[in-house]
């Protein structure tokens, strides 16, 4: 069984067709504290929402303009760090993904990286390098992360707990 809170508040149990209504209340009454502490969190992020400034069409045009030399220069920093090779470089602007990269070498970001802590921006970049070696998130990957980025647990915390705001300013 899994639960899932959608980003209006909705929770979403999945559980097999043929499980009674009954186990599947009693999982659902286990996950409860996890379910309220979650919702409250989606509570305050639209409570904060509210006061993200969007960007102004030239704010836009200047900071995808900055990512475009940024982001390829840190790319090729720790490319040589890692000791690994790349494809073509696309900026993009998406909804839910921050980097990406293809089995062939080529990477993917999200231009809006641009607008987050320096080290966040390097997090990402190595996140996506360390794929050319591991293409996967085993243990081996993330301890290729660490080797470069000790610190890469804090990197991703913010992320995780900030990069809405980012997403939110862009759209």
């Amino acid at each position: 069984m899994s639960l899932e809170i959608k980003a209006d508040g909705s929770v979403v149990v999945r559980a097999p067709l043929r499980l009674s209504e009954a186990k599947i209340q009693k999982f659902v009454e286990e996950k409860q504290e996890w379910i309220l502490k979650n919702l409250e969190k989606i509570q305050k992020r639209d409570a904060q929402k509210e006061n993200v400034q969007k960007l102004s069409a030239l704010e836009r045009q200047h900071l995808q303009n900055k990512a475009c030399v940024v982001i390829p220069r840190r790319v090729a920093y720790y490319a040589e760090k890692l000791g690994v090779s790349y494809g073509k470089i696309t900026l993009r602007q998406q909804k839910t993904r921050w980097g990406s990269c293809a089995a062939n070498g080529k990477l993917n970001f999200n231009w809006l990286l641009i607008l987050a802590p320096p080290e966040v921006l390097d997090y990402v970049v190595v996140h996506e390098l360390c794929h050319r070696r591991e293409m996967n998130h085993s243990q081996a990957f993330w301890k290729e992360v660490e080797k470069i980025l000790p610190d890469y647990r804090e990197r991703q915390k913010w992320l995780k707990d900030n990069g809405w705001r980012l997403m939110e300013e862009g759209f």
